[in-house]
């Protein structure tokens, strides 16, 4: 092409980056970090939306699951990844919420990544055991109150959104119980079920089968809204409890800087595969309702997020570097 011609067309290759990222992308499969060992709840999650989100967008997602650290080691690697869309992570509460706001981390959960999108959320739920003489939250509040120290309640661990959201609950009525941190829900499960701890605020899918068994009894779910598959159950909103919408939410992240024609149809394609009636109907079995929004909506939530629980860390003086 001569010099001339190039010049004339200057213009409209410089207009083109928008459209060739959109017609190129993607080219190759694409790593999907999952910040979890293989076979979790949340593992699951991300291999039923990277299935149909592959599908949508004429590439394979490659499921890479990175535990231990509590999402830390996951989230260096896909900060430190290549920002050309190829490596993405299943971003999560612990990741980009309850972590950052109750010790250090060798990475920034807002500079660090690009938000892409959120997949959805569920909600905790207050739960105690059944020999406990309570059937309501303001049955438990008083029993508290008249039992001051004699209740005591176990979590996922130190810091987790188990922990922090018994606190915030704590907090509200001005009343205390012994925190018993855990390795994880399900031996936290296993003691409020033998009686060695009488209360917990586990994650809705967590508490699902236990609740439908009888072990445990629900009083009360976080959230603005009622949960579909237990309309009887209120929320602590409802109840007079403000600031409990909190959440166990997942969502969709990439390394800093990446191109925005690549996160929008990124964005655009998640938010297609969340709109379907059957990826509803198979998240429901983790209690998951499906939360579809635009990128930046989704970095306002993470914001928010991180500032809630780091207004509570404060509060309650809790902090894992001590």
């Amino acid at each position: 092409m001569k010099r001339r011609t190039l010049l004339k067309a200057s213009p409209a290759l410089l207009a083109l980056p928008d459209l060739a990222w959109g017609q190129a992308y993607p080219s190759k499969p694409i790593r999907y970090i999952v910040p979890v060992a293989a076979g979790g709840g949340s593992d699951m999650i991300g291999r039923t939306v990277t299935e149909r989100w592959g599908k949508v967008l004429g590439q394979t997602f490659v499921v890479d699951n990175q535990g231990g650290g509590g999402g830390v080691i996951a989230s260096q690697n896909t900060a430190k990844a290549a920002a050309d869309g190829y490596t993405l992570m299943q971003g999560y509460v612990a990741t980009h919420g309850t972590s950052p706001a109750t010790r250090k981390l060798p990475y920034d959960p807002v500079r660090d990544f690009t938000p892409i999108g959120m997949i959805g959320g569920t909600p905790n739920v207050l739960v105690v055991n059944p020999s406990l003489p309570v059937k309501t939250v303001k049955e438990f509040t008083d029993y508290l109150r008249k039992n001051p120290g004699q209740v005591s309640y176990g979590s996922a661990g130190a810091g987790s959104l188990t922990h922090l959201t018994m606190e915030l609950f704590k907090q509200q009525v001005n009343s205390f119980m012994v925190h018993i941190p855990y390795r994880g829900v399900a031996p936290a499960f296993t003691d409020l079920i033998g009686g060695q701890t009488q209360a917990m605020f586990p994650g809705l899918a967590a508490a699902v089968p236990h609740i439908r068994s009888g072990r445990v009894r629900p009083l009360a779910v976080t959230g603005n809204k009622r949960h579909p598959q237990f309309k009887d159950l209120p929320t602590l909103d409802e109840l007079g409890f403000k600031g409990f919408d909190a959440m166990q939410w997942y969502g969709v992240v990439g390394p800093a800087n990446m191109p925005a024609p690549v996160v929008r149809q990124l964005n655009e394609t998640l938010n297609a595969v969340l709109g379907a009636p059957d990826l509803r109907e198979k998240l429901s079995v983790e209690a998951v309702e499906p939360m579809p929004m635009s990128p930046e909506a989704f970095a306002q939530f993470v914001r928010a997020d991180i500032e809630r629980w780091t207004q509570l860390a404060r509060a309650r003086n809790i902090n894992l570097d001590n």
